[in-house]
């Protein structure tokens, strides 16, 4: 029977360190990911869930702080009369 294998965009073997040859499948064993340059397999666990990494994407969009210094203003001078 054959998996449907998906590529894993940007991942990186951690055997041959080549990128975008990792591929992932499922199968009644569980979840595999397979390089296609080195034949690297590893069964990946179902009990840890991967952690997101933190980006300006997923991160919650705050207002910056107050600052605590207030902007001085400057007004040109008055002409003088000549």
């Amino acid at each position: 029977m054959h998996q449907k294998r998906r590529f894993i965009a940007g991942a990186v073997c951690p055997r041959c360190a080549q990128m975008d040859r990792l591929c992932i499948f499922s199968d009644a064993h569980g979840t595999h990911r397979e390089c296609i340059s080195c034949g690297f397999t590893d069964k990946l666990s179902d009990l840890e869930t991967p952690v997101e990494l933190a980006t300006r994407v997923n991160q919650v969009n705050e207002p910056p702080p107050e600052p605590d210094v207030v902007p001085l203003k400057f007004y040109p001078r008055p002409k003088k009369p000549s």
